[in-house]
């Protein structure tokens, strides 16, 4: 029952969509405990999704946001912005379960909703770790563990869990998303900026740059400077890839250019890669590196996004004509099944 953060340094790759379907899957899959997600987007495309797609969820989203005391991820920011070094441990309250907005989410999928409020509050975040203590730094670099902690203790649970969505840009509240999650799940799409994209998130977390002595994050350094863990690389996933001869061909290309800068990392640091599942041992080549670390997800095309505008999981999504946007659409059944299979397959590795 880890935190997992989706993050990719590079916007389109569908990681809201993703943290989408594979969080109501693998809330279905596992009813005896509560699931949570945490919507660290400033665009709340997630959560817009979770609550009901793109007329409904966007309703709600304002609705939830209108509220004098916001129950959203920004309303507790505000709350540690009031309180930057010592947690008021009312995160509890900010996880809405996400069944009593869409019934067609599992009742064990509770939402820390996305705000765009994150935006305006993000200088008054990170001018909060300086002036302050010593290690002011470390302390508002934990308000997200802070935050999950709070709401574990008010569901009287020591584990559970988690999907956060992180801005693709390496804003602060990606960094706070960082330091918060165990692991890190990489979407990715077929395109060359893609490669470029997971470099960044290499040297980024973990200080592995491409040229020897070059300058490093400061989320990197100060991590080293105060004993504060980053995620271990837990899946690198070609997400909504098309099936086209073609796009496959240059998806191949770009994934082999990939999983070598990947690998290259594993070769020389796999203590920042979390062998799954628990108890597995470790991959001895690459191709036993690939088959626990990369995944692929076809794009279902209609299906994926009526998924996403109507707001039902893609394992639940009936196939035939839908209403969206009051036009008719059809939802073809052979590319929703296509999907289907590839985001519970995903879903059943995580542990």
């Amino acid at each position: 029952m880890a935190i997992y953060a989706i993050w990719n340094n590079k916007g389109g790759v569908g990681k809201s969509y993703l943290t989408f379907q594979i969080a109501s899957e693998y809330a279905k899959k596992h009813l005896d405990q509560r699931v949570l997600v945490i919507d660290l987007c400033p665009q709340a495309t997630a959560s817009s999704m979770l609550l009901g797609g793109l007329v409904k969820g966007e309703e709600q989203l304002v609705a939830i946001a209108s509220k004098t005391r916001r129950r959203t991820i920004a309303g507790y920011v505000d709350e540690r912005i009031r309180s930057p070094y010592v947690s008021s441990k009312v995160g509890g309250k900010f996880a809405l379960k996400v069944n009593d907005y869409n019934d067609q989410i599992p009742k064990n999928l509770y939402l820390v909703v996305g705000d765009e409020g994150l935006e305006v509050q993000s200088s008054r975040v990170s001018n909060a770790s300086n002036p302050g203590p010593a290690d002011a730094w470390r302390i508002v670099h934990s308000w997200i563990s802070d935050l999950i902690t709070d709401i574990r203790h008010s569901w009287n649970v020591r584990h559970s869990t988690v999907f956060i969505d992180c801005n693709p840009s390496f804003s602060i509240y990606t960094e706070l998303a960082m330091s918060a999650s165990d692991r890190l799940i990489i979407p990715f799409t077929a395109d060359g900026s893609s490669k470029r994209a997971v470099r960044a998130v290499l040297a980024l977390l973990y200080g592995d740059t491409r040229v020897q002595g070059a300058e490093q994050s400061e989320f990197y350094l100060n991590s080293q400077a105060f004993r504060m863990s980053s995620p271990q690389i837990y899946s690198y996933v070609g997400n909504r890839l098309t099936q086209m001869n073609s796009a496959a061909s240059a998806f191949k290309t770009v994934v082999d250019e990939i999983a070598r800068e990947i690998w290259s990392v594993w070769q020389s640091n796999p203590n920042q890669f979390a062998v799954h599942p628990a108890g597995h041992p470790a991959p001895r080549n690459r191709a036993e590196f690939r088959k626990m670390f990369q995944a692929e997800i076809n794009d279902a095309n209609t299906a994926s996004v009526v998924s996403g505008a109507l707001g039902i999981p893609i394992s639940s999504l009936p196939a035939g004509r839908k209403i969206l946007a009051g036009k008719r659409i059809i939802v073809n059944q052979t590319q929703r099944d296509r999907q289907k299979r590839n985001i519970r397959r995903f879903a059943q590795t995580i542990d």
